[in-house]
């Protein structure tokens, strides 16, 4: 079962079943499971990237959402923002972007003689940095700290960016002219790396139908799109995935492979701690959204293309036979041994 592909989370209650006092984990589900049908409402065929969206919200991550323009990503994280009635904020990534147009910057007041900070767009709950491989790396790693430690440091004085807080950051994966690549460093910030595709042949006709019924993607609101779950479910879900339980079997299983990513003959580089890390993180996500108080290899086997994909690093010849990471990874993961 793959949350990159699956159709919505089903599974099993767990050995010790739900007691009285998980009533607020189970409304937590229920209400995160309930964006998937409004986010329908503004867009089409993307479930996939609304799950990745949800286990990044939940494990405090970043995602790395990579498609060609024009299939949504704008439009579905501005929806999801309206699910969630989060704040959100979108920057374009240009060549002469400076990291003071994201961070923010001291400004002088005449009036009152004194410097004031005034805050950049990354103070919100959810950050989209569109096109982020078209500025230089000076501007990308000015992200990195509010990735990592969220908050910004101006002036020497770090200031907390909002709770829940996530960088959702595009990239185009067929135009390469003026683009900077993203340094190994950064990628690793990133917790899972989505692929949003061209829609189906359907879910293309339903999109046009929709516009052609006087759909506005500026206008949510007039969409149906309301909120159905807020900060305080996000709280209680993030409560009860910590609550969920891994055993050492499983532990090990994530340790093997990733340390198996290192020794691939078609990558350069593999895995790092981190991102077992990750993994183990994310896998325990998604047991708590299909349902489970535990978590069992196939939650880690869902879970590790979009965990581990970018934070590998395939070798040119391997690259010039076809070889894909997503390929590598399914292939160390059919030779890890499984715990049982």
């Amino acid at each position: 079962m793959d949350p990159t592909t699956d159709n919505g989370p089903a599974g099993d209650p767990g050995p010790n079943g739900d007691k009285g006092s998980d009533r607020d984990s189970r409304d937590a589900r229920a209400s995160l499971e309930a964006l998937r049908a409004e986010i329908s409402k503004a867009v089409v065929g993307q479930d996939p990237a609304v799950t990745g969206l949800v286990v990044a919200l939940l494990c405090r991550g970043h995602v790395l959402l990579e498609g060609v323009p024009g299939v949504a990503k704008t439009l579905l994280i501005r929806a999801l923002a309206a699910s969630l009635e989060l704040d959100t904020k979108r920057v374009q990534f240009t060549p002469d972007l400076m990291p003071s147009d994201v961070t923010g910057s001291l400004v002088y007041d005449a009036r009152t003689t004194e410097f004031s900070f005034q805050p950049g767009p990354v103070f919100t709950n959810l950050l989209l940095a569109d096109e982020i491989n078209r500025t230089p790396p000076k501007t990308q790693s000015s992200l990195l700290e509010a990735m990592e430690e969220r908050q910004v440091t101006v002036d020497g004085t770090p200031r907390p960016l909002p709770e829940p807080f996530l960088v959702a950051a595009t990239q185009n994966p067929v135009e390469y002219e003026g683009t900077y690549p993203l340094p190994e460093a950064q990628l690793d910030r990133f917790l899972l790396k989505l692929t949003v595709p061209l829609p189906s042949r359907q879910d293309e006709i339903d999109v046009l139908t929709r516009h052609a019924d006087g759909f506005d993607p500026r206008d949510l609101r007039a969409a149906g799109v309301r909120p159905v779950a807020g900060p305080a479910d996000l709280e209680a879900a993030r409560a009860a995935v910590a609550k969920t339980s891994i055993s050492p079997e499983i532990t090990a299983y994530v340790v093997d492979v990733c340390r198996a990513t290192r020794d691939s003959p078609s990558l350069t580089l593999g895995v790092s701690p981190r991102g077992a890390t990750a993994l183990l993180s994310t896998a325990r996500a998604w047991a708590w959204l299909t349902g489970r108080d535990y978590v069992i290899p196939d939650d880690v086997k869902a879970l590790a293309p979009p965990t581990l994909r970018h934070r590998v690093q395939l070798r040119p010849e391997a690259e010039m036979e076809g070889v894909t990471a997503d390929s590598v990874i399914n292939a160390i993961l059919a030779q890890v041994p499984v715990p049982r």
